[in-house]
């Protein structure tokens, strides 16, 4: 474990990506500063060119934050990238704007490191905000990299933690190198924890306490209402395009060439289904149709991830693949809830 041996660094860095947050701001900067414990605590915020008035809020309220001002918005991950270049904590907890911490959560991070290597990632319970039900305890995967969450009690190791609470070492950060900033946002937290996986780092998410999340308050959609699966055509736009990616980076070769097929397959059946069930020949091209030029626009940037985290691996390709179930996780959302709601 890494620990600073300076005293007035600060051992934890606390980073919350923000745009037009000026609402949300509050709540999750005063849960960080409630949190009590035997640890020095910076707190950062990139701003990404918001329209609103929080950079006016943060100066007024918070004037121990240390802002970032972004001149043109540059999305979630150049944001949390910003913010990691310039933070000294040894470890980052990546916050959202729309989440606030339970009372002890650093505590529980912090604890956690000590009694281990100190170098896994960690994640927290997530609640829903508007209501306080459990969301998941962190996720596992289908061989479609479609998340699927978990609801097991204690601490215990997971495929991905939800990047809207990411506790984060220094030195995890170091390795796998950050988010892919062409990723823009969303699925950034699933490439994390896979790559990191790829080197040997684990993630866990621990039993308690947790935090809460106004989910899809910054993108939309998301989740689960009345029933029904609602997302909007960025979101799942993002989505489609960026699980598709990691998968391009983190998987064995004979997985691709085993997995692309049906996962073209897939995609394709998923995208007649949507245009039929109703939203659109436009929103349906939004959303599949980037794909494949995404990918292409960034290969170069792709290929040379994929050949960086594979030269350093330290898990075989095959114990990598038997993390993930067979069982598509859309199909089983299919079943439930029927096609999702796109707006």
């Amino acid at each position: 474990m890494v620990r600073s041996e300076n005293k007035a660094q600060p051992l934890i860095s606390v980073c919350v990506a923000n745009y037009n947050g000026q609402a949300l701001l509050p709540e999750c900067l005063d849960s960080v500063f409630a949190q009590e414990g035997p640890f020095r605590l910076e707190v950062l915020v990139h701003d990404d060119a918001s329209t609103d008035a929080s950079v006016g809020l943060l100066a007024e309220k918070y004037p121990q934050v240390r802002v970032i001002r972004s001149t043109h918005n540059v999305g979630f991950c150049i944001s949390n990238n910003r913010l990691a270049e310039i933070a000294r904590g040894d470890y980052l907890l990546l916050l959202n704007n729309d989440a606030r911490l339970r009372a002890g959560s650093l505590n529980a991070f912090l604890n956690h490191t000590l009694k281990t290597s100190g170098l896994t990632i960690l994640g927290l319970p997530q609640y829903s905000l508007i209501d306080g039900v459990l969301v998941d305890r962190g996720y596992e995967f289908d061989w479609f990299m479609n998340p699927i969450p978990v609801f097991f009690e204690g601490t215990h190791e997971v495929a991905t933690a939800t990047g809207a609470a990411l506790w984060i070492p220094r030195a995890v950060w170091d390795a796998v190198g950050g988010f892919p900033p062409w990723f823009e946002s969303v699925a950034e937290d699933i490439f994390f924890c896979q790559a990191a996986r790829l080197l040997g780092f684990p993630t866990f998410v621990l039993g308690e306490p947790g935090f809460d999340h106004w989910i899809g308050k910054n993108l939309g959609g998301g989740k689960v209402i009345a029933d029904k699966l609602r997302t909007t055509v960025r979101r799942r736009a993002l989505s489609e395009r960026n699980k598709t990616a990691v998968m391009l980076i983190c998987y064995p070769w004979w997985a691709l060439a085993a997995v692309l097929p049906l996962h073209a397959l897939f995609l394709a059946a998923e995208a007649v289904g949507l245009w039929l069930s109703g939203p659109g020949r436009g929103k349906i091209g939004r959303i599949y149709g980037q794909i494949v030029p995404f990918l292409w626009r960034n290969r170069r940037q792709l290929l040379a991830l994929r050949r960086s985290l594979h030269a350093r691996r330290a898990v075989s390709g095959w114990r990598y693949m038997r993390r993930f179930r067979w069982l598509p996780q859309k199909l089983i959302m299919l079943l439930r809830h029927g096609l999702p709601d796109v707006r």
